[in-house]
């Protein structure tokens, strides 16, 4: 553990004294590895000096290697001390036994997107390009498959955890959970790909140690009293715009506030929603008007039937965009009116501190309906989720899953044996 540390260069630099140490070291952080030297200077004032020195040689070097050319051996202010940590496994000059990490990861990218094709998100295909790139080539590189085992894994969660320092607190800047979940993910199907093709026998196991169970926390959502103060609010934006030309926008996120109440789609869904995908219907079970609706999102091609509520703003907008049958009907999700909006009513965030966000109308629904007594089975149906999502981040915290008469009971005593007499004796 460090007892003192500085940041120099715009945060590319560090200056640090471990602890039961009269020297102070310095660091830094270039192609792909790390590089640590001791400035054997007792002066802080001299080891950053020292420092800035050591910095530049190492990026001309840096830039030399990249360019082909040989490193500097000149002129070298103290003998070059490279941090051989799990960091640097690609560049470590040690020769990979049989097909390399580097190997596996581009059959992986190759494959990957043309058995998905279709089949997933644009965005999730690029985003496995992207950890394979910028994470897991510069930490494995060339290390051979047969040598990542379980101890590598756990190293490469260290490395991410503490390889990145906030310029200016100084402190580690750690990736977020599930950020560092779906880097797991992709090295385990990079693994997956060589054990396949019969470059490695087994995976290692990549599970987290230490790891307990982590809590359930229900997603972000409004109460009726908060979504009603919602609507409100963006009621009276749509009829007193800040600005004259805004109306129109204002307006139509009002009706996407209760659009989206009222029918629990995604957002992502909402955006691809064309007016063909739309119909309005007498409910025969209910004998309401209502909205069929045909949803195209992440679940493939669903459907889904709204509640009454949602009618008035889809007229509303179908009139006033006087859209085709091949027109979106909202479009871009509004991300910053809505932003603007919770801002100025505090609610961007709930009690527990989640973030409330365009998707939490969707949550907001499921809720309500689950509030208003509907069945769970047919509440998954229509929001094309499973009871088993919902029963773990919807129905937890909801009051009324717990019945009172049957948590409430009392056990019916037998009375004492005077009263029994009395109670036997007859009158006279």
């Amino acid at each position: 553990m460090t007892e003192d540390k500085y940041v120099l260069m715009d945060g590319a630099l560090h200056v640090y004294r471990r602890e039961n140490s009269r020297f102070w070291q310095c660091s830094t952080y270039l192609g792909s590895r790390n590089h640590r030297q001791t400035t054997k200077e007792t002066s802080l004032a001299a080891a950053k000096d020292f420092a800035r020195d050591w910095y530049m040689e190492r990026c001309v070097e840096d830039r030399l290697r990249r360019r082909g050319g040989a490193p500097l051996q000149a002129n070298s202010v103290a003998p070059q001390i490279v941090d051989t940590s799990p960091a640097t496994h690609s560049s470590s000059g040690r020769k990979a036994r049989g097909p390399s990490f580097e190997n596996a990861a581009k059959a992986f990218i190759d494959e990957f997107e043309v058995i998905t094709l279709g089949e997933r998100n644009a965005g999730y295909v690029e985003s496995k390009s992207l950890h394979v790139r910028v994470h897991l080539l510069p930490f494995f590189g060339n290390t051979a498959l047969k040598d990542i085992n379980a101890g590598m894994v756990q190293e490469y969660r260290v490395h991410r955890q503490t390889s990145r320092v906030d310029p200016k607190t100084g402190k580690p800047k750690k990736p977020a959970r599930a950020t560092l979940h779906g880097e797991i993910v992709t090295l385990r199907q990079v693994l997956k790909t060589a054990n396949r093709k019969g470059w490695i026998n087994a995976l290692p196991d990549m599970s987290a140690p230490y790891k307990t169970s982590g809590k359930l926390e229900h997603r972000a959502w409004f109460s009726p009293e908060e979504y009603k103060l919602l609507y409100e609010a963006t009621r009276e934006r749509a009829n007193n715009p800040p600005k004259p030309r805004w109306r129109e926008v204002c307006e139509t996120f009002h009706d996407y506030v209760l659009f989206m109440g009222n029918t629990g789609l995604r957002p992502d869904e909402s955006a691809r929603l064309e007016l063909r995908d739309v119909k309005v219907v007498d409910d025969e079970s209910t004998g309401e008007r209502i909205l069929e609706i045909e949803v195209r999102g992440k679940r493939g091609v669903g459907f889904c039937k709204s509640m009454p509520g949602a009618i008035l703003p889809f007229e509303r907008v179908r009139e006033r965009k006087q859209l085709k049958p091949t027109d979106r009907i909202f479009g871009k999700t509004p991300r910053e009116l809505m932003n603007t909006v919770l801002g100025e009513l505090n609610l961007k965030f709930d009690r527990d501190g989640h973030v409330r966000t365009c998707y939490s109308l969707r949550h907001t629904y499921i809720c309500l309906r689950l509030l208003e007594g509907a069945d769970i089975y047919q509440v998954a149906k229509n929001c094309r989720t499973s009871v088993e999502m919902i029963e773990k981040y919807y129905g937890r915290h909801l009051k009324n899953n717990i019945d009172a008469s049957a948590v409430n009971v009392r056990k019916v005593r037998p009375k004492p044996a005077a009263a029994r007499k009395k109670l036997a004796k007859p009158s006279t």
